[in-house]
C-alpha cells in the first residue's frame, strides 16, 4: 500500500533537475565509452584512436553517478525552479553576435570580424566604459592573431583586405 507521503517523495525526486542532469550525463558518458570502444582502445604504450574517448567516458560516468547519488540523497531544485525568472535577452544577443561573427569571419578576416564582435560584447552584454572597451577590443584579438598566426603558424582567414 502506497501512502500519500511516498507519492509526494517520488514526485519530488522525478522533478529534481540534478537527477535528470546526472542521468543525461550518464547517458552521454555511456555513448562516449561506446564510441571509444568502436574506435579501438589499443594499449597504454600504443594507444588507439578510441583510447582517450573511452577513459573520458568513464570519467563522465563517474561524475554523473556522483551527481545522481547526491541528487537522490540530498534532493535538489525542481526543473521548473531552474527556469523561473530567466532573462533570455543577453544569451540570445550573444548567440546572434556569434552567428554574425561566423558569417563575417571568412569575407572580412579574423581581425576585422573579431574586433567588432568583442566591442559589441563588451558594450552590450555587460557594459564596460568606452575607454576600456576599445583598447580591449583591439588588443585582445590582435594579440590572439599574433599568437595564432606567428607563433603557432595557424592560417587564419585573411578576408577581402588581406589583413588577418
Amino acid at each position: 500500500m502506497v501512502h500519500m507521503g511516498d507519492q509526494t517523495n517520488v514526485k519530488l525526486r522525478l522533478s529534481n533537475s540534478e537527477l535528470w542532469g546526472g542521468l543525461i550525463g550518464l547517458g552521454l558518458g555511456g555513448f562516449v565509452i561506446w564510441q571509444g570502444l568502436r574506435l579501438k582502445l589499443g594499449t597504454i604504450n600504443d594507444p588507439g584512436s578510441g583510447y582517450v574517448l573511452f577513459y573520458t567516458g568513464i570519467l563522465m560516468c563517474v561524475f554523473a553517478a556522483s551527481i545522481i547519488v547526491s541528487a537522490v540523497a540530498e534532493g535538489g531544485p525542481t526543473l521548473a525552479s531552474r527556469w523561473e525568472n530567466v532573462r533570455w535577452g543577453k544569451p540570445l544577443l550573444v548567440i546572434a553576435c556569434l552567428v554574425a561573427f561566423s558569417f563575417a569571419l571568412e569575407p572580412l578576416g579574423f581581425l576585422l570580424s573579431s574586433i567588432p564582435l568583442l566591442l559589441l560584447m563588451l558594450r552590450l552584454i555587460d557594459p564596460v566604459r568606452w575607454t576600456l572597451a576599445i583598447p580591449i577590443a583591439v588588443l585582445v584579438p590582435s594579440g590572439m592573431w599574433w599568437v595564432l598566426k606567428r607563433l603557432l603558424l595557424i592560417q587564419l582567414p585573411s578576408g577581402l583586405f588581406g589583413i588577418g
